[in-house]
């Protein structure tokens, strides 16, 4: 994150709102090329409130940062998304990233904030950190991964560990 900067968030003089406008130094992209190739700017809501993100500028700190694409192109990131310094980043996550991300695509993962909690696809992994612990980026979040199956459907890995599909429907 090379640099802050608070802008409007629309073009709309009646708007008041603000957004954090990062800057950033793109290292790695994991998903969406088809809808942007290279990102210089990253945009958070300004106030916590509105779950705006704040991250360390200046700094040689790298982050790994999940957000939307917005229909003009611009990245957003709030505090729903997965946004973690990269050294916190466990070894199997980091390894997954770095080398079987591409595997994993089509998989979708649905957050499970209250009991019931299901998913709508087979190709969807249930996050339940939230739910289990009061924290989305909880044991599950450090330690599997949600990869996918030959046949196209989606469950939960840690490491080389299989993860009996009852737990997963659970």
């Amino acid at each position: 994150i090379s640099s802050e900067k608070v802008v409007p968030a629309s073009t709309d003089p009646g708007d008041t709102q603000k957004m954090i406008r990062y800057e950033i130094k793109q290292i790695k992209m994991f998903k969406g090329f088809e809808k942007i190739s290279d990102i210089q700017y990253i945009y958070t809501p300004f106030d916590s409130s509105l779950c705006g993100v704040k991250l360390e500028t200046n700094s040689q700190k790298q982050y790994l940062l999940t957000g939307q694409i917005l229909s003009d192109g611009k990245v957003f990131i709030h505090l729903c998304n997965y946004i973690e310094p990269w050294e916190n980043l466990s070894f199997l996550q980091r390894e997954s990233l770095n080398h079987y991300h591409h595997l994993n695509c089509g998989c979708q993962i649905t957050t499970c904030y209250v009991v019931p909690c299901t998913i709508s696809a087979p190709n969807e992994c249930l996050w339940t950190d939230w739910l289990l612990e009061q924290k989305l980026y909880g044991y599950q979040a450090q330690h599997y991964v949600c990869m996918k199956h030959a046949d196209g459907t989606c469950s939960w890995y840690q490491g080389r560990l299989h993860l009996r599909k009852e737990f997963v429907d659970i």
